[in-house]
C-alpha cells in the first residue's frame, strides 16, 4: 500500500503565460490545474456550467494569488457562443493566449441496453463535442495570433479499457484521444503542440462523499499503489504538458495511472 506523496513546490514553469481551463470550479482536476498553473505563474481563465461554485473558486483564487491573475466566466461547453465569449474574455483580459486545458467532461452509469439516445447524445455533446469547440476555438486563436500555444485535453484510461455501464463516457474519451491526434498533426504546421493526460482514478474528497465504499475499493484494488490520485497528481502531469519541458511532444496521450496492466 503506497502513501500519499509531498505537495510538489512550484518552478516557475508558465511564468507570464495565459491559461484558458475548463470545468475549473472545485476540487477536482480542472480546479487543481487552475490552482498549479498560478503556482507555476501563469494567469489563469477559469470556467465551468456551475456559476456559483465558479464564482467561489473565482474568490478564493483571487485571495491567494492575486485579482489581476485570475478571471472567470461561466461557460457550457456545448454552446458555441458561450465558448466563444469565454476565448474572447481571456484575450481582453490578459491580451492573449497561450494554453488552454479541456478538462470539462460528463459521465454516467447505463448498460447500452437500457441506455437512450438522450444520455448518449448528452455525454458525447460535453465530453467530446465540447472538447472539439474548445480545441477549434484554441487554435483559431493560436493560428491568428502567432502564438505557439499548447492544448492540453483530459481523456480517460477507459478510452483504452471496457467497463460495464460506460459505453457513452469510453466511446467520448477514446474520441478525445483520436482528435488529440488529428489537431496535433494540422497544428504543428504553426507551432502549436496538443497533447492529453489518460487519469485512470482521481478522487477528491466531494467525490469520494458520493461514491460507495464498494465501488471505490473495487477501484483502487486495480490501481498498484492501492489509492487513487489526488487530483493536483494529474494537474503535475498537465503542467508538464503546457510547460517548455515537452517542446517536443505532440500529439500524445499520456497515461496518469498506476493500473495494472
Amino acid at each position: 500500500m503506497s502513501t500519499k506523496p509531498e505537495y510538489e513546490p512550484a518552478h516557475g514553469l508558465l511564468k507570464g503565460r495565459t491559461a484558458v481551463i475548463t470545468a475549473a470550479a472545485g476540487a477536482g482536476i480542472g480546479g487543481a490545474t487552475a490552482r498549479r498553473f498560478l503556482e507555476e505563474g501563469a494567469r489563469v481563465v477559469i470556467s465551468d456550467a456551475h456559476a456559483r461554485r465558479l464564482k467561489e473558486s473565482e474568490q478564493a483564487l483571487a485571495e491567494e494569488f492575486g485579482a489581476a491573475n485570475v478571471a472567470s466566466l461561466p461557460c457550457d461547453v456545448t454552446d458555441e457562443e458561450q465558448v466563444a465569449a469565454l476565448f474572447a474574455l481571456a484575450a481582453e483580459t490578459h491580451g492573449g493566449l497561450d494554453i488552454v486545458v479541456n478538462n470539462a467532461g460528463l459521465g454516467g452509469t447505463s448498460d447500452l441496453v437500457d441506455m437512450t439516445d438522450e444520455a448518449w447524445s448528452r455525454v458525447l455533446d460535453v465530453t467530446l463535442n465540447g472538447t472539439f469547440r474548445c480545441t477549434r476555438a484554441a487554435l483559431r486563436a493560436f493560428r491568428d495570433t502567432g502564438r505557439r500555444g499548447v492544448v492540453v485535453n483530459n481523456a480517460s484510461v477507459i478510452g483504452w479499457r471496457a467497463q460495464a455501464g460506460q459505453a457513452h463516457y469510453a466511446a467520448a474519451k477514446a474520441g478525445v484521444m483520436a482528435l488529440t491526434r488529428c489537431a496535433a498533426i494540422e497544428a504543428a504546421e504553426y507551432g502549436v503542440r496538443v497533447n492529453a493526460v489518460s487519469p485512470s482514478l482521481a478522487m477528491h474528497p466531494h467525490l469520494v462523499k458520493v461514491t460507495s465504499a464498494e465501488l471505490l475499493a473495487e477501484l483502487t484494488e486495480k490501481e498498484a499503489f492501492g489509492r487513487y490520485a489526488e487530483p493536483w497528481e494529474v494537474a503535475n502531469v498537465i503542467v508538464f504538458l503546457a510547460s517548455g519541458y515537452s517542446s517536443y511532444m505532440t500529439g500524445e496521450v499520456v497515461s496518469v495511472s498506476s493500473q495494472h496492466a
